[in-house]
């Protein structure tokens, strides 16, 4: 799970740096493409976020431990918590795409200690 969760935000990182500007984005995001083509860098700036989280959720998995316990804890609640004010602030849809997933994440983690 921690996995689908760190390949989801790699996709992310991929749509909001290099195809924001491109259809699949504009579709996914519910953007204009003046709107994409203004916001081209905050975007990649976020997408280069995800990608951090990505690689923590990453390095969480593949860590042995408590060390890896403790990483995949820490950017399961970071996904949450990035989530839920995604979701207050920009689109309810991001309540569903990334925090219910983290949530269930850290549930299985916190089950399988």
């Amino acid at each position: 799970m921690v996995l689908l969760i760190a390949a989801l935000h790699a996709y992310i990182l991929v749509l909001e740096m290099f195809l924001w500007t491109g259809a699949r984005a504009r579709a996914a995001f519910g953007t204009s493409l003046e709107f994409a083509s203004e916001t081209k860098a905050l975007a990649a700036n976020q997408g280069l976020y995800n990608g951090f989280l990505a690689a923590g959720l990453v390095w969480g998995a593949v860590a042995s431990g408590p060390v890896g316990f403790q990483v995949k804890v820490f950017f399961l609640v970071c996904v949450a918590v990035a989530g839920a004010y995604g979701a207050a602030t920009a689109s309810r849809k991001i309540l569903f795409v990334q925090t219910v997933p983290a949530l269930a994440g850290l549930a299985l983690v916190l089950a399988a200690r």
